[in-house]
């Protein structure tokens, strides 16, 4: 059983659940957008990349920040899932990330898109 991300109640008040699929996707979410030194007992937790939305657009800044990303998936989620790409894209307030996946359990490819709003 995989506890749905984030957490909340079934309609028969216990802890909700999810699929195998979806669990995975919550994960690669949690890691994008959980800032490192935000998860007590784990102080690099996360990807860092909220604190890059309000930096100056560039080259550099877009080729670090997906290498970092990836880094963070990697690191967190490397023996769930093998990462194929990362494109991360700041529009005004709107943070865009779309990942593409490979589950190591299934060997099935994904990709899931992430839109937060700053």
């Amino acid at each position: 059983m995989n506890i749905a991300f984030p957490f909340h109640y079934d309609g028969d008040g216990g802890t909700a659940d999810t699929t195998d699929d979806r669990h995975i996707r919550d994960l690669i979410e949690q890691v994008l957008f959980t800032s490192p030194g935000e998860r007590v007992n784990r102080p690099t937790f996360g990807s860092g990349l909220l604190r890059l939305v309000f930096a100056p657009n560039g080259d550099a800044l877009a080729s670090a920040t997906q290498l970092g990303v990836q880094g963070a998936l990697i690191q967190w989620l490397g023996h769930l899932i093998r990462v194929e790409a990362v494109d991360v894209r700041s529009d005004q307030a709107v943070l865009r990330v779309d990942v593409k996946y490979t589950v190591l359990k299934t060997q099935e490819s994904r990709t899931a898109d992430f839109v937060r709003s700053l």
